[in-house]
């Protein structure tokens, strides 16, 4: 069986405290991840794949066991790996990389896959966005501010950092978006981006952050796809070399159209 399908996946959330059981999400992430094994050339992980993650330069935080060694499987057997950073999981440095053997992406990450052109994001840095969100967003990722943080211990910022996530989570988001999806922020920045890049368009914008599923066709050319998330949805999109598709992987292991 060749090995000819891109797939991608966010919003996965693992060790997040308000999933019921968290075991039982694991092993239905890991379970995806060897599905796809015998025809993945390539997975693609758009951010906020851990609901927290801190790197320290000799600890390595408890849990994602199987996660991490059905990730590591797949890069051994040959398949190309990428982790988009999210605001979720934004402290990952090189030990994740370097372990299990993923290219690491901080912001924007383009390619170009069977003649096509590909932006992906994890979608909390392109569009617009709330003041405040900016500039968490601009402190998490301050080099003196990371140093600071360092010394705190362990048992504090983890505690704090999962109350700050269920908080969120209970309130929403920091992004609330219009019913109809008229003027979905990532859509409008795409369809600008188009516009202004009319040598070098994209084919297709793909996203994750917003925790909907998402496909629309932009009047400058291309599409956009928001891939959901894996807190109700479990939901990933998936290009066979001419076509992109959004799917969702149930209980029972099978994998139907969305």
């Amino acid at each position: 069986m060749s090995r000819d399908l891109t797939y991608f996946i966010s919003d996965l959330h693992l060790g997040a405290s308000y999933i019921e059981s968290p075991r039982e999400h694991e092993r239905r992430v890991v379970d995806f991840l060897r599905s796809i094994a015998p025809r993945a050339r390539r997975l693609v992980l758009l951010g906020d794949v851990l609901d927290y993650w801190w790197e320290y330069t000799t600890v390595v935080p408890r849990g994602y066991t199987r996660f991490f060694g059905a990730l590591a499987e797949l890069a051994d057997s040959g398949v190309e790996l990428h982790w988009l950073k999210g605001n979720h999981d934004i402290w990952i440095f090189d030990y994740l990389p370097n372990e299990i053997g993923f290219t690491l992406h901080d912001g924007i990450m383009t390619a170009e896959w069977d003649g096509r052109r590909f932006l992906l994001e994890h979608g909390d840095g392109v569009g617009r966005l709330p003041t405040s969100f900016r500039i968490l967003r601009r402190l998490f990722r301050n080099r003196f501010a990371q140093w600071l943080y360092s010394f705190l211990p362990p048992r504090l910022t983890i505690g704090f950092a999962h109350g700050w996530s269920s908080h969120s989570r209970r309130k929403g988001g920091q992004m609330k978006l219009p019913a109809d999806q008229a003027d979905n922020p990532l859509v409008e920045w795409a369809e600008e981006y188009n516009m202004t890049h009319r040598q070098a368009k994209v084919d297709y914008f793909v996203f994750g952050h917003q925790h909907i599923l998402l496909d629309r066709e932009l009047q400058a050319g291309g599409r956009v796809i928001v891939l959901g998330d894996w807190i109700d949805k479990f939901s990933y999109g998936v290009w066979d070399g001419t076509s992109f598709s959004l799917k969702k992987f149930d209980e029972s292991g099978e994998s139907t159209s969305c």
